[in-house]
């Protein structure tokens, strides 16, 4: 149902150069872009993809208070590999990886280098 997800940035080529770096950890590349305005990354054609671009109306990009991307991953495993990766990168921690509640989920939360705040998840059964 989601066909992609959008941020603004203000730090265009360093935005670009960690997701291009933390989303190839999922397989994900460029799939369009426009020079310096815009670029979305999927991991094939016609599957949900994440952007960023500089705001069309030439303000400066800001965060939502409230608003957040969460990227799906198949395990545990990875949401502690790609929460670590973003760390990595220079993204901030929100909340590191971990159980969440009893329900099985997962996750690990961290702001990227404009600040959009993002999180890598997994659903786990609960343990009978």
């Amino acid at each position: 149902m989601i066909g992609y997800q959008m941020v603004g940035t203000n730090k265009f080529d360093e935005s670009a150069a960690f997701y291009d770096a933390l989303l190839g950890e999922l397989g994900a590349a460029r799939m369009m872009q426009e020079e310096g305005r815009f670029i979305a990354w999927a991991v094939a054609p016609g599957q949900p993809a994440f952007s960023i671009c500089r705001p069309h109306d030439g303000e400066d990009a800001t965060i939502g208070n409230g608003g957040m991307t969460a990227f799906s991953v198949s395990d545990t495993a990875t949401v502690d590999k790609m929460y670590a990766k973003a760390i990595e990168l220079g993204a901030t921690c929100e909340g590191p990886a971990g159980p969440r509640g009893e329900g099985g989920f997962y996750a690990g939360y961290f702001r990227d280098p404009d600040g959009n705040k993002c999180n890598f998840f997994s659903m786990s059964p609960p343990a009978p």
